[in-house]
């Protein structure tokens, strides 16, 4: 099983201890840092899967770091606040926080809640991160990455080779794959995929897109 690694921002020390207990109850690895200027300096220095997050604490408060964190990364946020008012909670999800959890709360469900948060945020991975063999495609960003080296592709490069990626071992004429690209039915001259493909192939240097004479192309080792 994974060993996520949790940051806990809570500015009372009695509470963050408790939430770090149950935290590491749960074979979890935890940071934790009093207020908000702390929890950012950490953010900075390491990676974590997850940010339980109070609001009420001096320097920044709760909200300021999420939006800091938020313009920085995807990483799930959760709040935790005695703030119980709808506004706030709107004020947080509008930040693009994750969850938020009201003071007090059982430690069981947040949890509960942290497991939830947890899963979703890997589906939202899985979806995004395409591997075949050593080509590693990141789709929201347009990352290519060969045996972890970046190779720049143009757009419609990239949405080529997600597409024959996607297809792992499909053949897809030319066609489909124009229709795919530009989304209706494309009439010019077909042989412009030859063209993407050859510069792919220069470009990432390995030997997985096959040509399937008078057909199209494949995707296979």
């Amino acid at each position: 099983m994974r060993n996520y690694h949790i940051l806990v921002v809570e500015n009372n020390p009695k509470a963050q201890k408790s939430i770090k207990l149950s935290l590491l109850k749960q074979h979890y690895t935890v940071e934790t840092a009093e207020n908000g200027i702390e929890g950012l300096k950490l953010f900075s220095e390491k990676t974590f899967d997850l940010v339980l997050l109070d609001v009420l604490m001096p320097y920044l408060n709760g909200f300021e770091v999420a939006k800091i964190i938020r313009k920085q990364s995807p990483v799930p946020i959760i709040m935790l606040t005695a703030l119980i008012d709808e506004q706030n909670q709107i004020r947080g999800f509008n930040l693009g926080i994750d969850d938020y959890i009201t003071k007090p709360f059982s430690y069981r469900i947040l949890i509960s809640r942290i497991q939830a948060v947890l899963k979703r945020s890997n589906t939202r991975i899985m979806e995004n991160h395409l591997i075949f063999k050593e080509i590693h495609l990141i789709c929201d960003i347009y990352k290519v990455l060969v045996d972890k080296n970046e190779v720049m592709l143009t757009k419609t490069e990239f949405e080529i080779l997600q597409i024959l990626i996607r297809n792992e071992r499909k053949v897809l004429t030319r066609g489909q794959i124009l229709q795919e690209i530009w989304g209706y039915n494309y009439y010019g001259d077909t042989k412009l995929v030859d063209t993407h493909i050859k510069n792919i192939r220069r470009k990432l240097k390995v030997p997985y897109i096959k040509t399937i004479n008078g057909i199209g192309y494949k995707m296979d080792n």
